[in-house]
C-alpha cells in the first residue's frame, strides 16, 4: 500500500527533490529528480552540446553525475536525518549519448545504518542503455535539517 500523500516519508521525498534542486551544481544542468517511492529515484536530463567532448558526444562526466545523482537520492530515500556521502563509484559506459533526454533510474541495493550500497542505469531516448553504475554511501554528520534546500514543512507546490 502506498503512503499517504502527507506522511513523513513522502514530505521527505519532496524535501530531498528541493535539496536537489537547490544545488548550484544543478543550475549548470537542464535535469528533474522525482522520487516516487522509498529505495527508488528517476532523474530526466537534457543532454545538450554544451556537455560535448571533442569527438561530439556527452563527455562522461555527465554520465558519472547522472548515475551518482540518481543511486545517491535512492538511498538517501532510507535516510530522514543525515546527507549522505559518496564514498566510491564504479561506471560503465556501453553507448555514447548525444543530444537528447536521458533518465537516469537509481535503485536502493543494501545497507540501513552507516553504509548504503545503490545502483543506477541511464536510458536514452531510443530506450537503450547507455550506462550503469554502483555506489556506495555513507551517512555523514551533516543533518538534512540544517541544509538551506531541504525543508519538509514546505506549502504544497
Amino acid at each position: 500500500m502506498p503512503p499517504e500523500p502527507n506522511s513523513g516519508e513522502q514530505a521527505h521525498f519532496r524535501a530531498l527533490e528541493r535539496l536537489y534542486a537547490s544545488a548550484p551544481v544543478n543550475s549548470l544542468f537542464a535535469s528533474r529528480l522525482a522520487i516516487e517511492s522509498r529505495g527508488h529515484a528517476r532523474l530526466v536530463f537534457d543532454v545538450t552540446e554544451q556537455s560535448y567532448h571533442a569527438a561530439g558526444a556527452a563527455h562522461g562526466t555527465i554520465y558519472f553525475k547522472m548515475l551518482d545523482d540518481a543511486a545517491f537520492y535512492a538511498a538517501n530515500t532510507l535516510v530522514s536525518d543525515r546527507f549522505l556521502l559518496t564514498t566510491s563509484f564504479n561506471l560503465h559506459f556501453t553507448k555514447p549519448v548525444r543530444i537528447g533526454q536521458v533518465v537516469a533510474e537509481g535503485r536502493w541495493v543494501s545497507g540501513k545504518r552507516r553504509v548504503f550500497v545503490a545502483e543506477a542505469r541511464l536510458v536514452d531516448e531510443e530506450g537503450d542503455e547507455i550506462g550503469r553504475g554502483t555506489g556506495t554511501f555513507m551517512r555523514s554528520h551533516i543533518p538534512l535539517s540544517g541544509l538551506p534546500g531541504y525543508q519538509t514543512d514546505h506549502p504544497r507546490d
